[in-house]
């Protein structure tokens, strides 16, 4: 089975699409990006040329995965997601390399959440929706607020 890919959506001939991926409407990937089988790229996505994604993961729409950050299989980052990946962004000034990002296997993200750069949010773990994470999230563990913080029920 091959990638089904939305006749708005562009897709650089350089990217790697894997099979049974659904590439919806206005979705952008670049050259060099990597997105694995059976994912489910939504409306008005990004995918950089320097971003790994996973099998199976889900990208709600407004979601961009930047140069540096990796999804790991079975991630679902939900709508309005914000990654980013330069600790100090200036116009016209692009670093070196980028800051390196992972969301760990089977990870969730919820809408609105903010991940700044440099950090791995570990296997299994939940992010809150309007979360801003600031440091490592450990596997498992469901973090929510601003800044996150371990939720206690």
């Amino acid at each position: 089975m091959t990638a089904a890919i939305h006749p708005s959506a562009h897709v650089d001939p350089a990217a790697k699409i894997g099979d049974g991926t659904r590439v919806w409407q206005n979705v952008v990937v670049l050259a060099g990006a990597t997105v694995g089988r059976d994912c489910n790229l939504n409306a008005l996505t990004l995918v950089e040329g320097g971003a790994r994604i996973g099998d199976r993961v889900t990208l709600k729409c407004g979601v961009y995965v930047w140069d540096g950050i990796v999804l790991e299989d079975d991630v679902f980052v939900g709508p309005n997601a914000t990654f980013t990946n330069d600790p100090l962004p200036r116009s016209r000034q692009r670093p070196q390399s980028f800051a390196a990002t992972r969301v760990c296997k089977g990870a969730s993200i919820g809408a609105g959440a903010v991940i700044l750069p440099g950090l791995t949010i570990g296997a299994g773990a939940m992010i809150g929706a309007g979360a801003v994470v600031t440091r490592d999230v450990p596997a498992g563990e469901t973090w929510v607020g601003n800044p996150a913080r371990p939720h206690r029920p």
